[in-house]
Protein backbone atom coordinates (compact mmCIF):
# COMPACT_ATOMS: atom_id res chain seq x y z
CA UNK A 1 0.00 0.00 0.00
CA UNK A 2 2.89 2.30 0.60
CA UNK A 3 3.83 1.77 -3.00
CA UNK A 4 0.71 3.53 -4.23
CA UNK A 5 0.95 6.45 -1.85
CA UNK A 6 4.54 7.26 -2.83
CA UNK A 7 3.75 7.07 -6.49
CA UNK A 8 0.67 9.22 -6.28
CA UNK A 9 2.42 11.91 -4.25
CA UNK A 10 5.30 12.16 -6.72
CA UNK A 11 3.19 12.16 -9.88
CA UNK A 12 0.53 14.60 -8.84
CA UNK A 13 0.33 17.61 -11.11
CA UNK A 14 -2.00 20.59 -11.27
CA UNK A 15 -4.84 20.31 -13.76
CA UNK A 16 -3.90 23.04 -16.27
CA UNK A 17 -6.76 22.72 -18.80
CA UNK A 18 -9.77 25.02 -18.74
CA UNK A 19 -13.14 23.59 -19.61
CA UNK A 20 -14.62 26.10 -22.09
CA UNK A 21 -17.91 24.29 -22.72
CA UNK A 22 -19.86 26.15 -19.98
CA UNK A 23 -18.45 29.46 -21.21
CA UNK A 24 -19.56 28.70 -24.79
CA UNK A 25 -23.02 27.73 -23.51
CA UNK A 26 -23.31 31.00 -21.61
CA UNK A 27 -22.14 33.09 -24.58
CA UNK A 28 -24.62 31.32 -26.87
CA UNK A 29 -27.44 32.05 -24.44
CA UNK A 30 -26.47 35.73 -24.23
CA UNK A 31 -26.27 36.00 -28.02
CA UNK A 32 -29.75 34.51 -28.39
CA UNK A 33 -31.12 36.96 -25.81
CA UNK A 34 -29.58 39.95 -27.60
CA UNK A 35 -30.84 38.76 -30.98
CA UNK A 36 -34.34 38.26 -29.61
CA UNK A 37 -34.59 41.65 -27.89
CA UNK A 38 -32.80 43.85 -30.47
CA UNK A 39 -35.83 44.28 -32.78
CA UNK A 40 -37.90 45.47 -29.82
CA UNK A 41 -35.46 48.27 -28.99
CA UNK A 42 -36.40 50.64 -31.81
CA UNK A 43 -36.69 54.24 -30.77
CA UNK A 44 -38.38 57.20 -32.30
CA UNK A 45 -41.79 58.66 -32.83
CA UNK A 46 -44.55 56.42 -34.12
CA UNK A 47 -45.62 57.71 -37.54
CA UNK A 48 -48.11 56.65 -40.17
CA UNK A 49 -46.01 57.47 -43.24
CA UNK A 50 -47.62 58.29 -46.56
CA UNK A 51 -47.00 55.82 -49.35
CA UNK A 52 -44.66 56.68 -52.18
CA UNK A 53 -42.06 55.47 -54.60
CA UNK A 54 -38.51 56.30 -53.67
CA UNK A 55 -35.06 54.82 -53.37
CA UNK A 56 -33.34 54.29 -50.06
CA UNK A 57 -30.68 56.84 -49.18
CA UNK A 58 -27.06 55.83 -49.15
CA UNK A 59 -24.88 56.68 -46.16
CA UNK A 60 -27.80 56.55 -43.72
CA UNK A 61 -25.29 56.53 -40.86
CA UNK A 62 -24.30 60.10 -41.83
CA UNK A 63 -27.87 61.38 -41.73
CA UNK A 64 -30.24 62.57 -39.02
CA UNK A 65 -33.95 61.70 -38.86
CA UNK A 66 -36.36 64.52 -38.12
CA UNK A 67 -40.05 63.77 -37.79
CA UNK A 68 -43.30 65.73 -37.61
CA UNK A 69 -46.16 63.92 -35.90
CA UNK A 70 -49.87 64.40 -36.54
CA UNK A 71 -50.04 67.19 -33.93
CA UNK A 72 -47.24 69.11 -35.69
CA UNK A 73 -44.59 68.50 -33.04
CA UNK A 74 -41.00 68.18 -34.29
CA UNK A 75 -38.70 65.39 -33.08
CA UNK A 76 -35.07 64.44 -33.59
CA UNK A 77 -35.02 60.71 -32.85
CA UNK A 78 -37.44 60.60 -29.89
CA UNK A 79 -36.62 64.04 -28.44
CA UNK A 80 -39.18 66.79 -28.94
CA UNK A 81 -37.66 70.03 -30.21
CA UNK A 82 -38.77 73.63 -30.39
CA UNK A 83 -37.93 75.43 -33.64
CA UNK A 84 -35.15 77.42 -31.92
CA UNK A 85 -33.64 74.26 -30.38
CA UNK A 86 -33.88 72.48 -33.73
CA UNK A 87 -32.05 75.20 -35.66
CA UNK A 88 -29.32 75.46 -33.00
CA UNK A 89 -28.77 71.71 -32.82
CA UNK A 90 -28.69 71.34 -36.61
CA UNK A 91 -26.20 74.20 -36.97
CA UNK A 92 -23.91 72.51 -34.42
CA UNK A 93 -24.27 69.15 -36.19
CA UNK A 94 -23.58 70.77 -39.56
CA UNK A 95 -20.48 72.43 -38.18
CA UNK A 96 -19.20 69.05 -36.96
CA UNK A 97 -20.15 67.29 -40.22
CA UNK A 98 -20.46 69.49 -43.34
CA UNK A 99 -21.80 66.53 -45.36
CA UNK A 100 -24.78 66.11 -43.00
CA UNK A 101 -27.98 64.82 -44.60
CA UNK A 102 -31.42 65.17 -43.08
CA UNK A 103 -34.28 62.72 -43.58
CA UNK A 104 -37.72 64.21 -42.89
CA UNK A 105 -40.57 61.93 -41.91
CA UNK A 106 -44.03 63.41 -41.70
CA UNK A 107 -47.08 61.63 -40.36
CA UNK A 108 -49.81 61.13 -42.95
CA UNK A 109 -52.11 63.25 -40.79
CA UNK A 110 -49.60 66.13 -40.51
CA UNK A 111 -50.50 69.07 -42.70
CA UNK A 112 -48.44 70.14 -45.67
CA UNK A 113 -47.88 73.47 -43.95
CA UNK A 114 -46.31 71.79 -40.89
CA UNK A 115 -43.85 69.88 -43.05
CA UNK A 116 -43.02 73.01 -45.08
CA UNK A 117 -42.49 74.94 -41.84
CA UNK A 118 -39.97 72.26 -40.83
CA UNK A 119 -38.28 72.63 -44.22
CA UNK A 120 -37.92 76.37 -43.62
CA UNK A 121 -36.24 75.65 -40.25
CA UNK A 122 -33.84 73.32 -42.06
CA UNK A 123 -33.07 76.11 -44.54
CA UNK A 124 -32.42 78.52 -41.66
CA UNK A 125 -29.99 76.01 -40.16
CA UNK A 126 -28.10 75.79 -43.46
CA UNK A 127 -29.11 72.23 -44.33
CA UNK A 128 -29.06 71.67 -48.09
CA UNK A 129 -29.34 67.88 -48.36
CA UNK A 130 -32.85 66.80 -47.36
CA UNK A 131 -34.69 63.57 -48.12
CA UNK A 132 -38.31 62.62 -47.46
CA UNK A 133 -39.20 59.34 -45.76
CA UNK A 134 -42.16 57.40 -47.18
CA UNK A 135 -43.89 54.13 -46.49
CA UNK A 136 -44.45 51.24 -48.88
CA UNK A 137 -44.82 51.65 -52.63
CA UNK A 138 -48.18 53.03 -53.70
CA UNK A 139 -50.15 50.55 -55.83
CA UNK A 140 -51.72 52.45 -58.73
CA UNK A 141 -54.38 49.74 -59.20
CA UNK A 142 -55.58 50.17 -55.63
CA UNK A 143 -56.08 53.95 -55.93
CA UNK A 144 -59.74 54.95 -55.63
CA UNK A 145 -60.27 57.60 -58.29
CA UNK A 146 -62.87 60.23 -57.57
CA UNK A 147 -65.69 60.47 -60.07
CA UNK A 148 -65.18 56.94 -61.46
Amino acid sequence: MSRFSKKSAKNRQAFADINVTPMIDLMSLLLICVMATAPMMTTGVSLDLPKGDGKALEDVDKSVDITVNAAGKIYIADTEMTPKMLVGKLQAMLKANPALKVVVGGDKEASYGQVMELMSYLHLAGISKVGLKTGELLDINAVDRKGK
